[in-house]
């Protein structure tokens, strides 16, 4: 097996050396592909000086809302003044955008040096892990360490950390957080964290840590009895939502929303929020209960400064997230890959979006549940592409197609060889339908829309159809 440090990168522009590094870390086991053990992960921090013990963490879980709610507390903590590391995933365009420094994807000449000072110990807990009959470092496991590495050289003060998958085995959670978002939880993974919701719930559960401040989101009947265990056998506080926290208002507008949130320590009335549907409110509840445990340090809870706030949540963006790529005919890509998350994006879109017909472009992937997924999308779509993303776990467009026949009818599917082609005969379809009402939505899978963002040149425009 190659040693990742006999990489040769030197004479490389950065750009190629990027890619020669990343090139090496995917041959490695995916992070979707992970072992119920934190040995490794431990080892390698231990061997570069615990650099997750060295900063406060905001730890986030949950099924669904992870990256957005990591990336509003973070704009929030950063808002306050204290320098942030954020650590989100998977990522769209560039490995680097799941490794972030005051709000920005470390560069690449950072990402570079950073690997360089790191590799020698991956090698390392590699051949220690081989000999043992062991793997290596898995992709996800090598980059937590990079990233926890790259928030203790910066230094920051406050990580916020979104799990991969999970929680109790997640290779995040060798770092204590002193705060836990939990948001909501439904079924996905099932084949890793479980094959009912208790039992999801209890691999989730395991971000809260002695003594920490746990932020609910509301949860299922099956959820609460085990989060509930969970707070209470570790010491923890919980904020619960419609008990302590609450969303007390929210009013759809231009670019967003307006909330009005309620914590324990203030009520927070018409913050602006750049971001479409009911399910981010309820993420920008959780992200400010969760920057006001932090910044209380163990103390009484405090209210925040109320235009810090307002900045805070202001600056927010979620690449991905009900995104605009295009306008005439508008396109708007959604990474929702599960039944609960295209709930929440055909709400959304219904509520903030006035089409006459939208046209659907999806590819989801071979572990998803592709019945549930184009189940939720009949009620909003007119029409829809299938397709598929270069993915190799990509249900192949075909065999997805089949699926969708059964759920849309023959008349309103059809089946593109590729992205590229789905999305034009898209565009074209929703022109021929209406000329300046319809729409397209691209969704189904991360994958299939990071190609698409990049098929629009969204990943090179900082800030397009961010909503702002």
């Amino acid at each position: 097996m190659s040693d990742p440090t006999d990489l040769t990168l030197g004479g490389l522009t950065p750009d190629e050396a990027e890619r020669e590094i990343y090139s090496h870390i995917l041959t490695r086991n995916p992070e979707h592909a992970f072992e119920p053990t934190l040995d490794r992960v431990r080892e390698a921090c231990d061997l570069l000086g615990s650099p997750q013990s060295v900063f406060k963490v905001v730890h986030i879980t949950g099924t669904n809302g992870k990256t957005s709610t990591a990336r509003m507390v973070e704009s929030l903590v950063r808002e306050h003044g204290l320098r942030t590391g954020l650590f989100t995933s998977p990522h769209l365009s560039t490995v680097r955008e799941r490794i972030q420094i005051d709000g920005e994807p470390i560069t690449q000449d950072e990402f570079i040096r950073l690997w360089q000072d790191v590799a020698p110990i991956v090698h390392m807990v590699d051949a220690r892990s081989l000999e043992r009959g062991g793997p290596r470092l898995s992709f996800f496991e090598v980059l937590v360490v990079l990233a926890y590495a790259a928030f203790a050289d910066a230094p920051v003060e406050v990580a916020v950390v979104e799990v991969g998958m999970g929680g109790v085995w997640d290779a995040t959670n060798v770092a204590d957080g002193q705060v836990a978002v939990v948001a909501p939880v439904s079924m996905d993974h099932a084949q890793w964290l479980g094959e009912d919701l208790a039992g999801i719930a209890g691999e989730k559960a395991g971000i809260i840590k002695d003594g920490a401040t746990a932020v609910i989101a509301e949860q299922t009947d099956a959820v609460i009895p085990v989060l509930l265990q969970a707070i209470d056998e570790r010491g923890a506080t919980g904020l619960w939502e419609g008990d302590a926290i609450e969303v007390v208002e929210r009013q759809p507008g231009v670019g967003g929303q307006l909330v009005t949130l309620r914590t324990p320590a203030a009520t927070y009335a018409d913050l602006f929020v750049p971001l479409y549907g009911e399910h981010q409110a309820h993420n920008a509840l959780l992200a400010l209960a969760a920057t006001e445990a932090l910044l209380a340090d163990g103390g009484p809870l405090q209210s925040l400064d109320g235009q810090t706030v307002e900045a805070g949540f202001g600056a927010v963006t979620s690449p991905g997230r009900l995104e605009v790529v295009r306008t005439s005919p508008m396109v708007l890509v959604d990474v929702a890959h599960n039944p609960a998350g295209i709930d929440a994006l055909v709400g959304a879109v219904e509520e903030s979006f006035a089409f006459e017909s939208i046209v659907g472009v999806v590819g989801i992937l071979e572990d998803k549940a592709p019945e549930g997924i184009l189940g939720g999308l009949d009620q909003l779509l007119d029409h829809v592409v299938i397709t598929a993303s270069s993915s190799p776990r990509a249900i192949p467009a075909e065999e997805l197609a089949e699926v969708a026949r059964g759920v849309f009818g023959d008349d309103r599917v059809q089946v593109a060889r590729d992205l590229p082609d789905a999305i034009d005969r898209a565009v074209q379809t929703a022109e021929r339908v209406h000329d300046m009402g319809a729409g397209v939505l691209v969704t189904g899978s991360v994958t299939v829309v990071s190609e698409a963002r990049m098929l629009m040149g969204a990943d090179k425009r900082k800030g397009v159809g961010q909503a702002r």
